[in-house]
């Protein structure tokens, strides 16, 4: 999907503990989201170890005015995604880990009451303006999905080259648009999140890449 992408990468050492791999994309926008668009998602199923796991990589709707917008295609694209291709008894993903521009924006306030909030309080800024958030605690979108702490600053709208946000004309809001999120479906998985933060060394975007290191671990009975 143009600009959209996923990869995995693994040990050559793992490859004779996959028994299915499969990939998936769901475009959303005018035309079936495929002439000249970068909205949607892109997704592998992977069965490793005997654990179901879905990675999704999306970008949905920019502007902070839509939110049911977001929430729609979050739906859509839940929905969607290798509908067409599973038999229908298969197992589901046990795992589901959701990345990627959600493009969630803070609700409420103007752009430098919220860049001194970065320097003083993130809590306060999160609680309750970040989109993301509000929507999920509505019910709204990811349910039953976790999030580690936002202990980083927000990773948009940044002055390419450079750790300042932006200055142009329209000094937007800094916003926490890139996440991690996942979702653990059986009881025999346990995941312990060992790091979740932005990567601020990377320059050549407007974005700051977010990083999570998560461990899973069967219970063998």
């Amino acid at each position: 999907m143009q600009s959209l992408q996923l990869y995995m990468f693994g040990s050559n050492k793992s490859e004779i503990h996959i028994q299915e791999l499969k990939i998936d994309k769901q475009g959303i926008g005018g035309c079936g989201g495929l002439i000249r668009r970068k909205k949607g998602a892109v997704a592998i199923r992977i069965t490793y170890k005997d654990i179901h796991m879905v990675f999704i990589s999306c970008h949905l709707s920019a502007h902070a005015h839509k939110v049911e917008e977001r929430n729609s295609e979050c739906r859509h694209i839940s929905h969607s995604l290798f509908s067409k291709s599973l038999n229908p008894y298969a197992k589901p993903a046990q795992v589901t880990v959701w990345l990627g521009d959600l493009n969630y924006r803070l609700q409420g306030i103007n752009t430098f009451p919220a860049r001194n909030l970065i320097h003083k309080n993130l809590h306060e800024l999160l609680t309750p303006k970040d989109q993301l958030l509000q929507e999920a605690e509505r019910g709204q979108v990811f349910n039953g999905y976790c999030e580690g702490t936002l202990a980083f600053k927000p990773t948009y709208k940044y002055n390419i080259g450079t750790n300042d946000y932006d200055t142009s004309y329209k000094v937007r809001v800094p916003a926490w648009t890139d996440r991690i999120l996942y979702k653990i479906e059986d009881k025999e998985i346990n995941a312990t999140l060992h790091l979740y933060e932005s990567i601020e060394g990377i320059h050549s975007s407007d974005h700051k890449p977010v990083k999570a290191h998560l461990c899973l671990k069967a219970n063998k009975s």
